[in-house]
């Protein structure tokens, strides 16, 4: 089966990066501890990057032990670090929670006015980078975090992610090596996606997407059993949500308990809707997380496994 539509608006790509380039630490959700955020600057100045650590990265939040510090102050380090003109990309130290929290204190305008620059982060970050697909019409990056350990220790991660910023015409095909196709066929769109139950928490609130029609839909989870996702996925679904999906990549479900039990939930709540779906495509919480650009027009060949580019991810 092969299935057509017209895509979507592809979003405005940010440029690649070059050796020198300053990259800007925030901590937009949950507290990040130092060694791992001292462990993963160490790589990018591997890279020959020029990292710089917003100031509450390393912040506390005095309440709830979950977020970095107040919103106030994470909305103030990622305002900061995006409005920069000496910034070229503004990378995510980790996920857990709080974004949610602090996007509407962002000053859209200022970030439009910014212009283009990459954004890199996952999980909690979908939220971000639903924002920015909406707000700004701009791309970004899901793909570890710095100071996140599926960044930290392994190198595929680091690999695909510094090929994805430097090098980005050679990760124009992403395949993990073990996708299988849950619905087999192809299809076009453009790509958008991330933490599937973010994704359905944004329903409902001011600027949110109102649907993934003719996109391709990437999503993963953790923490979320097997009943939990069908919640989720049978939200989106009466809601709307995914009516008109062009196809749907299924990533990695860590701690979300037996796959044999979430496979039926997918096939269940997806495999109605009559499109491609391929599973174990390799990014999310997994090791070896693979780098995804959101925002760009791709084809996703379920049978095959993989999602290959229009275009590079960066110009």
């Amino acid at each position: 089966m092969t299935r057509t539509t017209a895509p979507t608006t592809a979003l405005t790509r940010p440029a690649r990066l070059t050796a020198g380039a300053r990259v800007a630490i925030v901590a937009p959700s949950g507290p990040v501890p130092e060694e791992r955020l001292q462990a993963g600057l160490d790589i990018l100045r591997g890279w020959d990057l020029d990292p710089v650590v917003a100031p509450h990265v390393l912040d506390r939040h005095a309440e709830f032990a979950y977020l970095a510090g107040t919103d106030a102050d994470r909305a103030a380090d990622f305002q900061a670090a995006w409005c920069d003109p000496d910034v070229a990309a503004v990378l995510c130290a980790r996920g857990g929670y709080g974004a949610q929290r602090m996007v509407d204190l962002l000053d859209w305008d200022a970030v439009r006015a910014a212009g283009p620059k990459v954004l890199v982060g996952f999980s909690d970050i979908t939220a971000l980078h639903e924002a920015f697909a909406t707000r700004a019409g701009l791309a970004t990056l899901h793909g570890p975090m710095v100071a996140s350990l599926v960044f930290l220790k392994n190198a595929r991660a680091q690999e695909h992610l510094r090929a994805t910023l430097f090098e980005p015409e050679s990760v124009r095909t992403i395949a993990s090596g073990r996708a299988t196709p849950l619905v087999p066929g192809k299809a076009r769109g453009v790509t958008l996606g991330g933490c599937v139950s973010l994704l359905a928490a944004e329903l409902g609130t001011p600027h949110a997407r109102a649907g993934a029609r003719d996109g391709l839909l990437l999503i993963e989870d953790v923490g979320e059993e097997a009943y939990r996702l069908d919640r989720i996925l049978t939200q989106l679904l009466r809601g709307g949500w995914l009516d008109g999906v062009a196809g749907v990549a299924l990533g990695s479900w860590v701690d979300c308990g037996p796959y044999e039990k979430l496979r039926e939930v997918f096939a269940d709540r997806l495999g109605p809707l009559g499109v491609p779906v391929v599973e174990h495509m390799g990014f999310g919480h997994e090791e070896g997380t693979l780098t995804i650009p959101f925002g760009l027009r791709a084809e996703l060949d379920a049978d095959a496994g993989t999602l290959t580019l229009e275009e590079p991810a960066l110009r």
